[in-house]
């Protein structure tokens, strides 16, 4: 190996505990082959703490780079072989968007697309303001220029991504917000889907819902983080809103788009929580009635304000996870038998399992559903990237099998 790169993600301590242990097997290497160089880079980079780390203890990393200067990618690794000793180049924070940079898709068909940077919420868990800093919109002229080139290249579904769309365009010096965009983006001809992420609940406008709702093409997916159904704990998050008013927003939703599927994210443990606590986020669970639910056991990340709060014991963590994962499993199994018999368009996107037999004649190819939901049913690889109508014969819990139409 000539030249090693980690790409790092700081959101959890135990993904910067996995990046010391890779640097510590390296550095064998790096013995054996001083030639080769190792770089390091992403949102773990932009912490001032971990750069002292690397300095004292890694010192072998030749190259170590964050999260704003992407761009300057070709000119460090070349800085790094014609240089001796480490070479730092951190940025603490920018208000510029460089565009137009190569990118090579993982599906030929659909693609992410960042329309905006950083984030100013501040929630007291997350280290993300810290190291991606402040939001950053991109023109939207540049976003709708991104998307068509893309559909000219073969994608029919795009996901426009942040880490909070809601907020989209403020500071741009133009009037323009998310529910605008989409509408420009659903314009786009040969574009067949849209799905976005991620809605912070207190930016959701009723222009986002209005414009949902009548859209042809924005999936009727919605994920919409909860974190937590104690109004007490949202507060020392520092989430900005409370269970009434979440619970009604999820409502109002339900109410206005009654085949949106709202998926969620929940936070397990956070310092100061309580079993009452849990069990008012497992009602929530039981009112929204989440067709799925990411549920994580809180993260303690030295630099945030509740990695100085008092924790809570892990017996209890685990025992309320587990409470609360039952709950997600029952609620979202409800939820997708809901689907059975009826007929949908999945998007097919790989073959799960090749034909091994006379017994199994057809191979199987797995599709997603506007809402999200995967599907298995007999195809080939003919069918990947396009858009086909199934009947969803039999409920899985989490996923569907059926056949072609």
């Amino acid at each position: 190996m000539d030249f090693i790169i980690f790409n790092t993600c700081t959101v959890r301590d135990n993904a910067n505990q996995r990046v010391y242990g890779r640097l510590g097997e390296l550095n064998g290497y790096k013995k054996r082959n001083p030639g080769m160089k190792v770089a390091l880079c992403g949102c773990m980079m932009q912490e001032p703490a971990v750069i002292e780390k690397l300095k004292k203890s890694y010192s072998f990393v030749d190259l170590i780079f964050g999260t704003h200067n992407i761009f300057k990618l070709a000119e460090l690794i070349w800085t790094a072989y014609e240089s001796e000793g480490m070479i730092i180049d951190i940025w603490e924070g920018t208000d510029k968007i460089v565009e137009n940079l190569p990118a090579e898709r993982k599906y030929p068909f659909k693609s992410g697309i960042n329309i905006m940077f950083g984030c100013n919420n501040f929630c007291s868990y997350c280290i993300v303001p810290y190291v991606r800093g402040r939001e950053r919109s991109r023109e939207p002229e540049e976003i709708l220029r991104e998307i068509k080139r893309l559909v000219a290249d073969g994608v029919v579904e795009v996901m426009l991504l942040g880490q909070n769309v809601n907020s989209y365009g403020r500071g741009l010096g133009q009037s323009v917000t998310f529910a605008g965009l989409l509408r420009e983006v659903e314009k786009i001809e040969g574009l067949k889907r849209i799905r976005f992420m991620t809605s912070h609940p207190k930016d959701l406008s009723d222009e986002l819902i209005e414009v949902m709702k009548h859209s042809q093409k924005i999936c009727r997916h919605l994920h919409l983080p909860l974190q937590s159904g104690s109004t007490r704990i949202l507060e020392k998050m520092n989430r900005r809103y409370t269970r009434e008013q979440y619970v009604a927003l999820a409502q109002k939703i339900r109410r206005e788009i009654p085949d949106i599927a709202i998926t969620t994210d929940i936070i397990v443990g956070f310092p100061g929580e309580t079993p009452e606590d849990l069990e008012e986020t497992i009602d929530v669970v039981r009112t929204v009635k989440y067709d799925n639910a990411f549920t994580f056991i809180y993260s303690k990340r030295t630099g945030t304000p509740a990695a100085s709060m008092e924790q809570v014991p892990e017996a209890q963590i685990r025992e309320g996870f587990d409470r609360l994962l039952k709950v997600v499993q029952d609620t979202a199994r409800e939820q997708a038998m809901q689907y059975q018999g009826r007929r949908m368009e999945i998007l097919v996107e790989e073959v799960m399992e090749e034909k091994h037999s006379m017994e199994c004649p057809s191979s199987i190819v797995t599709g997603r559903l506007s809402n999200n939901l995967l599907v298995h049913v007999p195809g080939d690889a003919s069918m990947i990237g396009k858009l086909v109508e199934v009947s969803l014969d039999e409920c899985h819990g989490f996923y569907y099998t059926g056949h072609c139409v």
